[in-house]
């Protein structure tokens, strides 16, 4: 059984920030698992009393993004009472960076949320994403940054999302035995196209987990061990035909996935 800990998640902004570093930072420690405790939108001394209240019933260690110097002020003296360890997660690059730049710290909450035009390229390519999903208008996917290309069940679709909330947009179409791909699939030369595809055993198990989700048990090709792997050797001879890049995808997170392609269009950027 894993060891469990007290984890405070203490922010006065959304709280992803936070959440996404405090998951990284607990993954680094095997067969310790994390209780988490999480208070957003922190701003006022009585809505951080809250979260102090319940760290004394719940001792552990606090993590926290508070730009506020009064309300940061009050929690190390409390967490300092309490003997809790309290860290301030950006602290350190927060004073390396406006070292760098030369210009004070604004102490403005939540201010990775503003509406810029970031925010709105991510919402464009979230919203194209949508439209290009599965093979859907594919006439338009010389507009897109990345195609994803793979067997059904190769997780294109999350992959695709996830790229968007990153501002990439990305389209995604299946490969099905018997289904002519479109001709001008592989022509596309602003788009990266980039395969997918993951070990017949890995396949077989997440298509056998989807039918019985889905209340189905008649057997298909789709789930023939003979067809899957014949499927699969044929996707892999059709990447190396066009000379796409293709990622195994077995044992992959989609933030993995996601990650090796963001690193295939860095490499790209400098030959265009």
């Amino acid at each position: 059984m894993a060891r469990e800990y007290h984890l405070h998640l203490i922010s006065d902004a959304t709280g992803e920030t936070l959440n996404t570093v405090a998951k990284a930072v607990s993954a680094q420690f095997d067969g310790i698992a994390a209780r988490e405790h999480i208070y957003s939108l922190v701003r006022t001394e009585r809505q951080l009393q809250r979260a102090v209240n319940h760290i004394a019933a719940n001792p552990g260690i606090v993590f926290f993004t508070l730009v506020n110097p009064s309300l940061r002020k009050t929690l190390e003296a409390e967490c300092g009472k309490l003997k809790v360890p309290c860290v301030s997660i950006l602290d350190r690059a927060v004073q390396v960076l406006g070292k760098f730049l030369g210009v004070e710290e604004s102490h403005r909450p939540g201010g990775q949320h503003d509406m810029d035009s970031r925010y709105l390229e991510r919402v464009e390519a979230l919203n194209f994403a949508i439209q290009h999903d599965d093979g859907q208008n594919t006439q338009n996917f010389s507009r897109a940054d990345v195609v994803l290309v793979g067997v059904r069940r190769s997780s294109k679709t999350p992959t695709c999302i996830y790229l968007a909330i990153r501002g990439v947009k990305a389209a995604n179409i299946p490969v099905v035995p018997g289904v002519e791909l479109p001709e001008h699939l592989f022509s596309l030369t602003k788009p990266l196209v980039v395969g997918l595809w993951l070990s017949p055993e890995r396949l077989l198990q997440i298509r056998r987990n989807r039918l019985i989700t889905m209340g189905e048990t008649k057997g298909s090709d789709y789930v023939d061990e003979e067809a899957v792997r014949a499927e699969i050797a044929n996707t892999r001879k059709l990447f190396e035909r066009f000379d796409w890049p293709s990622i195994d995808v077995s044992r992959r997170s989609i933030e993995e996935t996601a990650a090796a392609i963001l690193n295939l269009l860095a490499e790209r950027e400098p030959a265009q």
